[in-house]
């Protein structure tokens, strides 16, 4: 017989990379979880799919076994923490009260498996807690809410606490300040693993901003502090906002507040908790960003804003928000 030569092997199939490769994502669940911390990243995770290589979104809770969460309304999970495998990513969300009394061992236990060995770990609220006590923030900047802002940075001593960011990146870990900023986490990994397009298509089809920088307040500085109608500063405070690029030096704030400057800065440190010139470059900046958004450019948003030159305010806006007035604009798509 004739010898028939052996069919050459084909070559193998390159893998894919991990940037073309769905990402896995573990997000743990625990009796009390509040509902938007965990199904508002998921919702993000999931309509990434949709412009191009996704997620694989696990929800785990620490014995495997359904929740209750804060509305009520049971989630189902996939597995425990413990059998869930490794994940690229690892999400720890909050819940009401959750830091109000000792932690559930198994919780803290189900925290430590499954964020070791992952690439990336995120927390939404109080979920930093969490990420606390296991020792994953240690020595590193993070954030939770800011009404448990000072609980955190007294119980976690060796955290470096940003009480007032929507969201804090220190290296592979990010830390949000809960609710509707876990939406801004998620974006935020998006965007690092796929581009901004892809993150800013997602945002345009749930209807969300794109993007809030990490930097930017939880809440807007007018709205910090609630002052009495009749407090001396609540004229003040009104003026502030309804234009920021009045001449809002101390000694003409103090003038229309017909106190002393000592007097005066005594009160924004009772009140408001900060320095008179500080809630005005807080004010301000709000201002600037609203300028942006309805698409001015930088040198009118700087004039209108009160910070005069677009140099300042590019001092300004980059050092409070980490980005800046342009690259913000760009991520909102402002033409």
């Amino acid at each position: 017989m004739e010898r028939l030569e052996p069919m050459p092997m084909p070559m193998p199939m390159p893998m894919p990379q991990q940037q073309d490769a769905e990402r896995r994502v573990a997000i743990l669940a625990f009796e009390g979880v509040t509902l938007i911390d965990v199904a508002g990243p998921a919702d993000v995770f999931s309509h990434a799919g949709r412009y191009g290589p996704g997620y694989e979104v696990s929800v785990v809770s620490p014995d495997g076994t359904d929740v209750r969460t804060s509305t009520g309304l049971t989630l189902h999970v996939e597995s425990a923490a413990a059998d869930i495998g490794p994940a690229h990513t690892v999400l720890v969300p909050g819940a009401y009260g959750m830091v109000d009394h000792p932690f559930d061992p198994a919780l803290v236990e189900a925290v430590r498996r499954l964020t070791a060995g992952a690439e990336r770990i995120a927390s939404v609220c109080t979920g930093a807690f969490l990420l606390a006590e296991v020792g994953l923030l240690d020595g590193r900047r993070a954030t939770t809410h800011w009404r448990q802002a000072k609980e955190f940075a007294r119980r976690y001593e060796r955290v470096a606490v940003e009480a007032d960011a929507l969201y804090v990146r220190d290296g592979t870990i990010l830390t949000s300040a809960g609710v509707s900023s876990g939406i801004d986490l998620a974006l935020a990994m998006v965007e690092d693993d796929h581009g901004p397009r892809v993150a800013r298509e997602v945002a345009e089809a749930m209807v969300v901003f794109m993007q809030r920088p990490g930097g930017l307040s939880q809440f807007s500085a007018p709205s910090r502090r609630h002052v009495a109608r009749d407090h001396p500063l609540r004229a003040l405070l009104d003026a502030i906002a309804a234009d920021p690029g009045r001449d809002h030096s101390v000694p003409a704030m103090a003038a229309m507040a017909a106190v002393s400057v000592r007097q005066l800065t005594r009160l924004f440190h009772d009140e408001i908790g900060t320095t008179p010139a500080r809630y005005v470059e807080m004010v301000r900046l709000e201002s600037a960003q609203a300028q942006l958004q309805a698409g001015h450019t930088v040198a009118v948003a700087a004039a209108r804003s009160g910070f005069g030159s677009a140099e300042t305010l590019r001092r300004v806006f980059t050092s409070r928000l980490g980005i800046s007035p342009a690259a913000y604009r760009d991520h909102l798509g402002v033409p």
